[in-house]
């Protein structure tokens, strides 16, 4: 998938399908595209209405539009998650990738790489998954992967996780809490980012900063977050922005990042030099026009 200003475009891979894509096979990526993206919540909107009831959302929004929450699978999000556990990117993304190529099915190979599908939970519950990811340098989260998995299979698999959508919240995220390895953080990251609950504020150390430095100054003198005051700051955002209180937490979460920071400050330069040089740009377009 590529994207510019106003259009995502997208190429389908597929050896085992002819050039001649059906228009109800069409229609059917477009539709997981859309409903991936969400793309049927109004952002502009909200963005209007957290702009109006925050200030500082304002001010930032301006540099950070279009930042959309991905409906993601449930079971995919779930263990990426407890990969993520004093982790970084890198690591993350090198975990997930052994857990397909050990426990997925193959589903094809494109331009001289493999892929493969996610793990069924069934896959990632078996007895011997522990000491195998151990090998394989997951550490504790061995053990956290294999007892969720053992757990979620015990409740119902897949459609229990899947049934959490259609619960309150707050009982969805309790749910999730049941099982091993997830805390307050995770099971709320799970709740947002893939059970359709958008309320739902994963406090971490971006966010907790955040909320101390400027929209909870008696929390200043607070050096990490207690249960309490990760359930404050939830509460708090929660009401400042309403239902979608996630998607709004997700672009301050980003203006916060470093590396967006930076992309930030270059896209400022790069239109500063383009304003500068319009004049002598303009007579350019013009000569290469008539040129062709």
């Amino acid at each position: 998938m590529t994207q510019n200003e106003t259009d995502i475009s997208y190429q389908i891979v597929d050896p085992s399908s002819d050039d001649n894509i059906k228009k109800e096979e069409k229609n059917q990526y477009e539709d997981i595209l859309k409903d991936y993206f969400q793309t049927d919540v109004n952002l502009v909107k909200l963005y209007s209405e957290w702009s109006k009831a925050d200030e500082n959302f304002c001010k930032i929004a301006k540099d950070y539009q279009g930042v959309r929450m991905l409906r993601q699978d449930p079971v995919e999000n779930l263990f990426s998650f407890i990969c993520s556990s004093n982790n970084n990117i890198q690591r993350i993304s090198g975990m997930i990738e052994k857990l397909c190529d050990t426990y997925g099915t193959h589903l094809l190979r494109h331009e001289e790489v493999s892929h493969y599908n996610f793990p069924t939970i069934e896959a990632l519950a078996d007895r011997e998954v522990e000491a195998k990811l151990r090998v394989l340098g997951f550490g504790y989260r061995a053990k956290f992967i294999q007892q969720s998995a053992a757990k979620i299979v015990e409740n119902g698999g897949r459609e229990w996780l899947l049934n959490l959508r259609t619960l309150p919240y707050n009982e969805a995220k309790t749910a999730l809490m049941t099982l091993p390895g997830i805390g307050a953080k995770v099971a709320d990251c799970i709740c947002l980012m893939s059970l359709n609950h958008a309320c739902a504020i994963p406090v971490d150390t971006h966010v907790f900063q955040i909320a101390k430095s400027t929209y909870m100054p008696h929390l200043k003198a607070t050096k990490s977050v207690t249960d309490r005051g990760y359930n404050e700051i939830s509460t708090f955002f929660q009401n400042l922005y309403g239902p979608y209180a996630g998607w709004a937490h997700s672009v301050l979460f980003s203006a916060d990042l470093r590396h967006l920071k930076v992309q930030v400050d270059n896209k400022r330069s790069s239109s500063q030099s383009s304003q500068d040089e319009k004049p002598s740009r303009a007579k350019q377009k013009k000569t290469r026009v008539k040129s062709q």
